[in-house]
């Protein structure tokens, strides 16, 4: 929103969430009739690889799948070091510990979540995560209102920063972070999941999922732009610390606040793990002996800890996340998201080439693209000028 303005900010999150909709109801429909033709597919390369061919799924899909599951575990665990340090700093303002060294405590609790072994073990998280991210993003949005009500509110500057230039490209990085939250790149995996008949329980499951989202991600970004305006950070919460490490609310309200923070990543970590841990399993587990055989017990549980002690490093080494989020927007979710299921759909479906759903399609894929290129530059511009700030393993 600080990079769009009020008029360009809620277009965009409001015509970004009706396209991933429509995106990821095409996606349902190709899968249900793949299956009906007797080829059920359970991950987003085997969709590529039947409809598009195998090239597309083993060289294209499959690595930008796999990039992004894992930047959002990247993103992750940075965050969620970012709420464990604002917890240290509620009760101890001038204390001396580094980013680096919270993103190693989440890091050290992601290790210990990431051994569940399987997305049906996850069904009770996920539940969990979805009433705290109705609480997270409620006491948000109630701490926005307060504070900008408050008199210790920041001056309200809606204005956008920058010189012309700044502005344009900063407008395309604004669009490629709003890409990225919307983004779910398991789409496939997930109605996978589903017990038979699937028709229809897709759609009623993205609509729960869209309502949730109207409640959050409206709410949210609304309060969090009027409170703060041009200044608000990348990291909502580290809005509410205010200068100097001085917290703009009650620090009961932080801590809990925080706390709701830390459980949803979490949680929203693990499940973004999966598509890495199947990658591994399917290369190095043994199907002929048990899920729980030390055949297949230790190479899981060495692969998965690997998997996070990366990410955890990653996240230390990089910690610049509206960045991180632009970048992985550009290159890796429009492109899987906004771009492929309507390629999927017009190749698999086949719809007449005057019809309003073809042309619908192939606008939304042109579109698409010219994000992919400008937002691309935006956000590597963005980056490049923020490594003369930054500095690997930067206390942030």
């Amino acid at each position: 929103m600080s990079l769009l303005g009020w008029t360009a900010g809620i277009i965009w999150l409001a015509l970004v969430g009706a396209v991933t909709f429509y995106s990821y109801n095409l996606l349902s429909l190709v899968l249900e009739q793949q299956a009906q033709k007797g080829q059920r597919q359970l991950r987003f390369r085997d969709m590529a690889r039947d409809i598009l061919g195998p090239a597309w799924g083993k060289y294209f899909v499959g690595p930008l799948q796999f990039a992004i599951c894992y930047g959002a575990v990247v993103g992750g665990i940075l965050l969620g070091g970012q709420s464990l340090k604002y917890i240290y700093l509620l009760s101890r303002p001038t204390g001396t510990m580094h980013l680096y060294q919270f993103i190693v405590m989440f890091g050290a609790l992601t290790l210990v979540l990431a051994q569940l072994p399987s997305f049906h073990s996850l069904r009770h998280i996920n539940l969990v995560s979805l009433l705290l991210c109705l609480a997270y993003s409620a006491c948000t949005t109630a701490g926005s209102i307060d504070v900008g009500n408050s008199k210790n509110a920041p001056a309200k500057d809606y204005s956008l920063r920058g010189s012309r230039e700044d502005q344009i490209l900063g407008a395309f990085n604004g669009i490629s972070i709003i890409a990225t939250t919307y983004a779910c790149g398991i789409i496939p995996e997930i109605q996978a999941t589903l017990a038979p008949p699937v028709k229809g329980k897709m759609f009623k499951g993205l609509s729960l999922c869209y309502s949730v989202i109207a409640a959050t991600y409206f709410g949210v970004g609304i309060s969090g732009y009027w409170a703060f305006g041009n200044q608000a950070q990348s990291s909502f919460l580290s809005n509410f610390m205010g200068g100097l490490n001085k917290p703009l609310m009650p620090t009961w309200f932080l801590l809990m606040t925080n706390i709701f923070a830390i459980l949803q990543l979490s949680a929203v970590t693990v499940v973004y793990l999966q598509p890495t841990n199947e990658v591994f399993e399917k290369t190095f587990a043994d199907p002929k002996m048990g899920q729980f055989s030390a055949r297949n017990v230790i190479p899981r549980l060495f692969f998965r800890s690997l998997s996070v002690v990366l990410a955890t490093l990653f996240a230390a080494m990089l910690p610049f996340f509206g960045d991180i989020l632009a970048l992985f927007g550009a290159f890796g979710c429009i492109p899987l998201d906004f771009i492929l299921p309507m390629v999927l759909y017009n190749v698999a479906i086949m719809p007449p080439r005057r019809s309003l759903i073809f042309w619908v399609n192939t606008l939304i894929i042109v579109a698409s693209l010219v994000l992919v290129v400008v937002g691309g530059v935006a956000s590597v511009r963005q980056i490049v000028l923020d490594a003369k700030v930054y500095r690997l393993f930067a206390d942030m």
